[in-house]
């Protein structure tokens, strides 16, 4: 099936007919990959504002045209026409799986669609993923590890404070993490920083960034599939080894820990980490 869905259209229509039900890693190679949160509408002003506080983590690409509206999005990129963000879309069954919270907790997680939770009041906003650039790596010769091992990206929360907005005020980053060889990290670096709408140039690395995120343990991920050596060990096997040298960027995930720690109430929606909503528009249009 992977060989075959080669565009962003084709990647929402499998995952419409659950067909395809994992990561989106590797998956219509160069068509923007997206982070999905749909909140109700009165939370909608302070999550937008949060995602201008939070750029890195939360890069805003579009929402909904208006309240309820599942089919049509609006451009937060000036590069990109509305239009052109993705035809023949159903924001309630084209990310291959969800995540359903009620009142702040995680109540369904990886489920097909979302469709009787959907009501018209309902807005949605699409976030950039990190997943988009790594074709841009895969073009430069620079190993995507996790997708070769057909693994989903592990992810991490850390102690990271987001700028606070209205209800959303304890908040943290969530990263996501791949680990490179040391000497390829500032060709990474050079990289990713021109993809800011997918969050850009990681934000730590090196196996002295895991304390000062606040993370204990590289093994123990809270999305995702744990890190593995090229040769399948577990990576804190290795630790200090510069051939596995950890690499963090802000992560799409963030939105979610943030309902979390808001306690939201009503129902709130979001795409199953790893497994994204797959764009008409390419990871170079919003550069």
């Amino acid at each position: 099936m992977a060989c075959t869905l080669t565009t962003g259209h084709a990647a929402r229509i499998a995952a419409r007919k659950n067909k395809w039900a994992q990561s989106t890693s590797g998956l219509a190679d160069t068509y923007l990959q997206a982070n999905l949160l749909v909140l109700p509408s009165r939370y909608a002003e302070a999550f937008r504002q949060l995602c201008a506080r939070n750029p890195v983590p939360c890069p805003l690409i579009a929402e909904s045209t208006n309240p309820g509206d599942f089919a049509m999005l609006k451009s937060h990129l000036p590069q990109v026409r509305d239009e052109d963000l993705a035809a023949d879309l159903d924001l309630r069954t084209d990310c291959p799986r969800y995540n359903v919270y009620a009142d702040g907790k995680l109540v369904h997680t990886a489920v097909n669609d979302i469709l009787s939770q959907w009501t018209s009041d309902h807005v949605a906003f699409v976030i950039g993923c990190s997943q988009s650039f790594e074709s841009a790596l895969i073009r430069a010769g620079v190993e995507i590890r996790h997708l070769n091992q057909q693994r989903t990206v592990p992810m991490y929360r850390t102690k990271l404070p987001l700028n606070p907005s209205g209800i959303f005020t304890s908040s943290t980053y969530v990263v996501s993490m791949r680990p490179f060889r040391k000497q390829d990290i500032e060709l990474v670096r050079r990289i990713t920083r021109r993809y800011l709408p997918t969050h850009g140039e990681p934000i730590a690395w090196g196996w002295d960034a895991l304390e000062r995120l606040g993370i204990i343990d590289i093994d123990d991920v809270q999305w995702g599939h744990p890190p593995l050596t090229q040769d399948g060990r577990p990576l804190h096997e290795v630790f200090g080894d510069s051939e596995n040298v950890p690499v963090f960027w802000g992560c799409g995930v963030t939105p979610q820990e943030a309902v979390m720690k808001a306690a939201l109430e009503g129902t709130i929606m979001a795409h199953h980490p790893g497994e994204m909503l797959v764009m008409d528009c390419r990871e170079d249009d919003v550069l």
